[in-house]
């Protein structure tokens, strides 16, 4: 494993003030939040693959809403079947057996259901929505898919990740993806170890690769942040900038894509 299994600590945050705003309308049958540049181009885009708290929740369309004001067009898909965790669940519950056994027909939210949704996704943007390049960043849950799909002939051209869980070193190893990497201090589930083997397995390979470590946060801070707390504002704001560079050179840049 390059980051090891959710916990509590992917369900737990702060409520952020703002207004979105994009839209959410459906590809198929999965709900998807959209948001646009000024200029209404939809060539160059970024795929936004949400923490469990969804595309619905108000952190994550105003991160959307922040890409778009930098000139991308912005898909987040529902990844969850309409059946994401709220915001603070209780010290009991059980984010395992939720990803085991949630969704419809309890079929869970492993990579079984996943997949199909952001192919769909992809396979909607570049055939119907002029997308020609794609950017994707996941956030806790979503970076999984992220290096999924950052994989040879997969459809990701550039890949970003905060606070990546439940990514196998396999997976990080198959991409082909130029990837930027923000990860906190304190995160158990992508700990001092788990950071170094992802560093080792990246600077073995050929993709350009960034990885940034940002202190006094803990795992979640790219999306959940207490922005009351100086030092984790900074972090969260300067996690943004950090793939929004990152975009700009690989993305918007000259050079040549992976997917």
């Amino acid at each position: 494993m390059a980051s090891n299994p959710g916990a509590r600590c992917c369900t737990i945050g702060v409520k952020h003030e703002g207004e979105a705003k994009g839209h959410v309308k459906s590809i198929g049958q999965i709900s998807t939040y959209f948001s646009y540049p000024e200029d209404k181009q939809t060539e160059t885009a970024i795929l936004i693959l949400p923490d469990v708290i969804g595309h619905e929740f108000i952190n994550a369309q105003l991160i959307a809403d922040q890409f778009a004001a930098n000139g991308y067009f912005v898909v987040m898909p529902d990844l969850f079947e309409r059946d994401p965790i709220p915001l603070n669940r209780p010290e009991g519950f059980d984010i395992m057996e939720w990803l085991s056994k949630g969704g419809p027909q309890g079929k869970g939210h492993g990579t079984g259901q996943v997949d199909p949704i952001v192919t769909e996704v992809i396979k909607e943007m570049k055939e119907k929505l002029g997308v020609k390049k794609i950017g994707a960043v996941g956030y806790c849950f979503g970076a999984k898919y992220v290096a999924r799909f950052g994989a040879k002939g997969k459809g990701v051209d550039v890949g970003c990740m905060a606070h990546p869980s439940f990514v196998d070193a396999e997976e990080v190893k198959a991409m082909v993806a130029p990837l930027s990497i923000a990860a906190a201090e304190t995160d158990q589930i992508f700990p001092a170890e788990k950071r170094r083997e992802t560093e080792d397995i990246l600077k073995e390979g050929t993709l350009p690769y960034q990885m940034c470590l940002y202190s006094d946060v803990e795992h979640g801070f790219a999306v959940r942040a207490d922005m009351s707390k100086r030092e984790a504002k900074f972090a969260k704001e300067a996690a943004f900038l950090q793939h929004v560079q990152w975009f700009d050179e690989y993305l918007k840049g000259k050079r040549d894509s992976a997917a």
